[in-house]
């Protein structure tokens, strides 16, 4: 019967070329689009790696009148020395604008041997895991005493650990050529900061010394629950006097929102462009089947007549707009698995093999749905009718 099915429909492959074409297409921009569904929903399952609840981002500018680097160092270190004596906090650090949650990114090429990549770099103090409670996984994190290092000691993350040394131990080995090169003393557990839609990227941690404040942009604070409610404005206030007026107070759960929704609107945006098209190629199925099932009349009811039920033909009808389907599916997997082979988004293989599945699943799906009910009228009609008006 399959046999039999999959040979009707080769012989009138040039009768059906646009409809196997609409299904071709559909299925590619299915593909696509459970590639991304897929991809964000494994991203959103991995932890963040951080604690961001009660922690506080003060986003400012460098004050201009300050340009020695002893100067800033002592500008900064007087102002971390007066919000420390604040009850309500409890680690601060300063830091560049790629604060967790933050649009910004800064990233560069690092390079191990003849191994290289891109990855996020952040500009820190000693007290920076503390304040976010980042994990460290071996080795340790920065103390006064680096100060005195001779090549810049420096924290990855496990994502950059795995890409460049894969099985081998990290702490102690040396990025870069003198007299640029970076020490290695620690490595943190893989983190989130771009949001829960985006997943681990390699990162860097880079002590901050004196020549480092004139990038800083940013005060991370991480603050008690019970602070007092009147807090963040006497942390205003106190910071006003230094910088102006012109700083801004974001705590990073509202900055994590923020970060998510403009994560997901070109998303959602995606969504409704392949569901506009999905809905006109399900209506254009429709209607070709519609067609083709109407100019059978006549051959389903010489079945009737030697006494083919009507379930039986709508299976067949059914069948065959599956096998029409199926058809273009060989030829639309074999595009699907060019995407791992040639990395197009970067995504990891098991994702373009769930898409691959669940993509198959809702074109056979949306296949049945629209090839059933014509499948079912054209089924239903009485023998004599259909002979009489052939």
């Amino acid at each position: 019967m399959l046999r039999h099915l999959f040979k009707l429909i080769w012989n009138k492959r040039k009768q059906n070329f646009l409809l196997m074409s609409e299904i071709l297409v559909s299925f590619v921009v299915i593909f696509a689009v459970f590639s991304l569904l897929v991809n964000l929903y494994k991203n959103y399952l991995q932890p963040v790696g951080f604690d961001y609840e009660n922690v506080w981002a003060v986003k400012f500018n460098r004050p201009e009148n300050i340009k020695a680097n002893d100067s800033l160092t002592t500008f900064y270190e007087s102002i971390e020395n007066g919000l420390l004596t604040m009850k309500p906090i409890k680690y601060l650090s300063f830091t560049t604008g790629n604060f967790p949650f933050a649009p910004n990114t800064y990233n560069n090429l690092v390079t191990y041997g003849k191994l290289g990549t891109v990855c996020n770099f952040y500009l820190s103090q000693d007290h920076y895991p503390d304040v976010l409670n980042i994990k460290m996984i071996a080795g340790r994190w920065f103390s006064k005493a680096d100060a005195a290092h001779k090549d810049k000691p420096v924290v990855i993350n496990e994502s950059l650990k795995e890409e460049l040394f894969i099985n081998e131990d990290a702490v102690g080995k040396k990025l870069g050529k003198s007299p640029d090169a970076m020490e290695i003393v620690g490595v943190v557990a893989n983190f989130k900061d771009k949001g829960d839609f985006r997943g681990y990227q390699s990162g860097i941690f880079k002590r901050m010394d004196t020549s480092s404040y004139q990038f800083v942009s940013t005060l991370l604070l991480s603050v008690k629950p019970d602070a007092p409610a009147d807090f963040e404005g006497q942390l205003f206030k106190f910071l006003s006097n230094h910088f102006g007026t012109s700083i801004e107070i974001v705590h990073l759960t509202n900055q994590k929102e923020s970060t998510n929704k403009a994560t997901l609107i070109p998303v959602i945006i995606l969504f409704i462009v392949a569901g506009f098209l999905i809905l006109n190629v399900a209506l254009g199925l429709f209607g070709v089947l519609w067609y083709n099932i109407s100019k059978r009349r006549a051959e389903i009811g010489l079945r009737r007549a030697i006494g083919a039920s009507s379930n039986t033909i709508t299976k067949q009808l059914v069948a065959e707009a599956l096998v029409l389907a199926t058809l273009s599916l060989v030829t639309g997997s074999f595009f699907a698995i060019q995407f791992p082979i040639m990395n197009v988004f970067d995504l990891s293989a098991g994702t373009y093999l769930l898409a691959h599945v669940f993509a198959i699943l809702f074109i056979y799906l949306l296949v049945i749905v629209c090839a059933l009910y014509p499948a079912k009228q054209g089924a239903a009609i009485y023998p004599a009718v259909a002979l009489h008006e052939d």
